[in-house]
C-alpha cells in the first residue's frame, strides 16, 4: 500500500441460498451473489446476481480456458449422496462457492 492511496478493496459474499421448483424433478438451488467494491475497473460499485452451481461450473471451465499455468481454484464436490441434512450440505456448498469466489 502507498501512504495516502486509498487501498482497492473487493468483498464478495455468496449468500441466501433458494431451493428453486421445490418439490419437482428439476429443482435446484441458487445463491445470491454480493459484490461491493471501491476498484476503478467497476462501473458499478456493488452488484448482486442469483446463480445455482452449474454456472460456477461454468466460469471454472472459463478461467481454466485463460489461465495458463495460474491454478483455478476448485469448487466445492457435486456429491448427489451426501450424508447428513439437505441444508448442511447447501450450507457446505455456499462456503465453498465462497471461497472459490474470493480466491
Amino acid at each position: 500500500p502507498i501512504p495516502g492511496v486509498p487501498q482497492e478493496l473487493t468483498t464478495v459474499r455468496v449468500q441466501d441460498p433458494r431451493v428453486q421448483n421445490e418439490g419437482s424433478w428439476n429443482s435446484y438451488v441458487d445463491y445470491k451473489i454480493f459484490l461491493h467494491t471501491n476498484s476503478k475497473a467497476f462501473t458499478a460499485k456493488t452488484s448482486c446476481v442469483r446463480r445455482r452451481y452449474r454456472e460456477f461450473v461454468w466460469l471454472r471451465r472459463q478461467l481454466q480456458k485463460n489461465a495458463g499455468l495460474v491454478p483455478v481454484p476448485e469448487l466445492p464436490g457435486k456429491s448427489t449422496f451426501f450424508v447428513g441434512s439437505t441444508d448442511e450440505f447447501i450450507e457446505k456448498r455456499r462456503q465453498g462457492l465462497q471461497q472459490f469466489l474470493e480466491k
